[in-house]
């Protein structure tokens, strides 16, 4: 039974889990993040902020990681595991690969806990609603007993089976969605150096199938120059990267992918990091 739950990690998406969990009232929900003003956020919301990993890891049920980086996860979990009891849980959130995956649960099953891990899909609203897809994988008792975190935190549940299967479909989520990104910016370049006006392009391409969650999404966005990060370059850069190599170690080709990863890596290259990953956009027009 899960009574008490430690989030470690509550930016974007982390954090409107945790607020979600606290304002459930069903669990003391424990936070513990880099800033200031986020977990302020979470302790708003009826959270408590932590003094300490350990004070958040202490007698903690379930144990929330959701982290930009895989090294940093991996460190965090090798680091603390042994500070919650045995038979506690630790779910990973974040976005990472196959092999980060499996050493996760590999250890935490060494320590006597139980490893599961939950990518997530769309974005920071989703998060702050509590209507998340939810990919999850891994230990059969332990997705049983998450069930009411599951309900309280996301709208749809898909069953992946193990932590690699869940944490591949994430990267490849996210390998399809970020090309798509750069296959739009390019066709609005095009059309709009061909005189097609914006408003009209957007119009149009609804009626195509050229159109995409994405281009609903994103390509406003592009048109409007509004590039706040809620998706950033930087961190679809690391996704797609991620997913890159995992295939290239399956043998599974993606040149296509791969053509994606480069644009980003050109949108980092020109100071674009920080931007939302429609500023991918400006790689195609840079004049812009």
């Amino acid at each position: 039974m899960i009574h008490t739950i430690a989030c470690i990690g509550v930016g974007r998406m982390g954090g409107g889990i945790a607020r979600n969990l606290a304002r459930s009232g069903r669990f003391e929900v424990r936070v513990v993040g880099r800033s200031k003003a986020p977990v302020e956020a979470c302790v708003e919301a009826g959270a408590s902020a932590a003094a300490s990993m350990s004070d958040a890891l202490d007698g903690a049920d379930l144990v929330i990681t959701c982290l930009p980086m895989p090294d940093t996860v991996l460190d965090i979990h090798e680091a603390n595991r042994g500070l919650s009891p045995a038979g506690s849980i630790w779910m990973d959130a974040s976005t990472v690969d196959p092999t980060t995956a499996r050493a996760l649960a590999d250890g935490a099953q060494a320590s006597g806990r139980r490893f599961v891990a939950c990518p997530l899909g769309k974005g920071p609203a989703q998060a702050e609603a509590g209507e998340l897809p939810l990919f999850v994988g891994g230990d059969e008792s332990a997705l049983e007993e998450l069930a009411g975190v599951f309900e309280i935190i996301g709208a749809a549940v898909h069953r992946m089976g193990s932590v690699e299967s869940a944490t591949a479909f994430k990267l490849v989520s996210n390998l399809i969605g970020m090309t798509t990104v750069a296959l739009v910016a390019e066709g609005y370049e095009l059309c709009r150096a061909s005189g097609v006006e914006p408003a009209v392009f957007l119009d149009a391409l609804k009626d195509t199938g050229g159109w995409s969650y994405q281009a609903d999404l994103r390509l406003p966005w592009m048109i409007d120059g509004d590039l706040d990060n809620r998706f950033g370059v930087d961190l679809a850069l690391k996704d797609l990267r991620l997913a890159v190599e995992a295939a290239a170690r399956l043998g599974v080709p993606t040149p296509v992918g791969a053509a994606g990863l480069m644009q980003l890596a050109a949108a980092h290259a020109q100071g674009y990091g920080d931007l939302d990953v429609a500023a991918i956009d400006r790689v195609v027009a840079p004049g812009e």
